[in-house]
């Protein structure tokens, strides 16, 4: 019976090491992670020590919950990165498309369109589209990406 016990003691144990694990790497701050990461294309929440620096970065007034539940962060090259999300304000990887869905429908109803808008493309489009005979064309690219596919000027590096 002793012998029992141990055994569901060990297990109870190695049971519990995932959680103890998974508390240490919850606790480690943004710039830990990216240091120990070096490049993570996942965006995660801001933790509540990043708020000061995000509204700095980004000049904003709102409210410190709203910030933190806005502004994302993710790793590049070791360093952590910021974007905040707004209506217009894409922070995952832009769209590289050529052919949209919603644009072709946008075409369908306006086939002489110079310009498809961004409720029809999505504001994480990397083209300028048009029209042209009824189909959505692709243009010049409107954004600057980073090496990682996201649209440049929405990324800050943490200072």
């Amino acid at each position: 019976m002793r012998v029992r016990h141990r055994g569901a003691g060990i297990a109870l144990l190695l049971a519990a090491l995932p959680c103890l694990f998974g508390a240490a790497a919850r606790a480690e701050t943004p710039p830990q992670r990216c240091a120990r990461a070096g490049t993570d294309d996942a965006t995660r929440t801001i933790p509540a020590s990043l708020v000061p620096a995000a509204q700095r970065l980004f000049d904003i007034t709102a409210p410190a919950e709203a910030v933190q539940r806005l502004t994302l962060y993710r790793c590049m090259d070791g360093k952590v990165l910021l974007c905040t999300l707004g209506a217009n304000l894409p922070c995952g990887k832009a769209n590289r498309a050529r052919s949209l869905p919603g644009a072709s429908q946008f075409c369908r109803q306006n086939p002489g369109a110079d310009v498809i808008p961004a409720f029809a493309t999505g504001h994480d489009t990397l083209y300028r589209w048009r029209c042209q005979g009824g189909e959505a064309v692709p243009g010049e690219p409107v954004e600057a990406l980073d090496a990682r596919g996201f649209i440049a000027r929405y990324w800050t590096p943490l200072d």
